[in-house]
């Protein structure tokens, strides 16, 4: 199917006008799974950290993983992994309203960088949205029911200090911190059955050299197996998607932590 094929197809199915056949078709591009790595500790966001983990932290007082989980549901999958470390018990809480939630332990979290995350879980990333867990999604519909290609969320920046993509003709060639005519990274990615497949194979290959013990996954199919993968960019806004790193952040956004 081409990509353009693939467009007209999703279009009709999001208006309830798809065939069975064509619902068929579209059935190998269907998002079966997603992993949310949480198991760090989110420091900058202490005192409030020293509580519970960044991604329960409520925000106009519901966690901040919630928006990313309904979004998730919304999409029609209910394959959720959570990778958990620090303060691992308190995710529990989540199961009151999303009893589907399957935990997976990460022991080394806090000597590592979240590719040891992305390790735990390497066989469930076929078909799979990889989410960073901290993140507060204001755009549900980023999270569709299917995807064409193997991609990670940015905003098209003129300049960034972050960490970023470098892109031509919408395949992202590395990721890099900082940058000029690039896209800001968001930590919301989506992985392809045979990308994820790929993915869980070169996560273990890489993690087992030492250098590698301290990268983001990231890194992983874009920078050290780059030639593994194609791997698009798919915009977005600031708008769309927020990073909540400090607590001066978090006052800003939600009055309820105004001093």
């Amino acid at each position: 199917m081409t990509e353009r094929e693939f467009d007209d197809l999703t279009a009709k199915e999001r208006q309830g006008l798809a065939t069975e056949a064509e619902l068929a078709a579209l059935e190998p591009y269907r998002a079966r799974r997603a992993v949310f790595m949480a198991a760090g500790f989110g420091s900058r966001l202490a005192p409030l950290t020293l509580e519970k983990p960044k991604p329960l932290i409520p925000v106009f007082g519901r966690p901040i993983i919630a928006s990313l989980l309904d979004a998730v549901l919304a999409a029609g999958i209910e394959e959720i992994y959570i990778v958990r470390g620090y303060m691992a018990e308190a995710f529990d809480e989540l199961l009151e309203e999303y009893p589907m939630i399957r935990f997976i332990e990460n022991p080394i979290y806090n000597e590592t960088n979240n590719i040891s995350s992305v390790l735990q879980a390497a066989e469930y990333l076929q078909n799979a949205y990889v989410f960073e867990a901290d993140l507060l999604l204001q755009n549900p519909s980023l999270i569709s029911r299917y995807q064409y290609s193997s991609n990670f969320l940015g905003v098209p920046v003129a300049h960034t200090d972050d960490w970023c993509f470098p892109v031509k003709d919408g395949v992202i060639q590395r990721v890099q911190k900082g940058g000029e005519n690039c896209c800001h990274m968001f930590g919301v990615s989506y992985w392809t059955g045979e990308d994820g497949w790929h993915l869980g194979e070169d996560i273990p290959r890489a993690f087992r050299q030492e250098e590698n013990r301290q990268a983001f996954f990231e890194a992983v199919p874009l920078n050290i197996f780059h030639d593994h993968y194609t791997v698009r960019v798919r915009p977005c806004t600031f708008e769309d998607i927020q990073e909540i790193d400090t607590l001066e952040e978090l006052k800003a956004l939600d009055t309820a932590y105004a001093d």
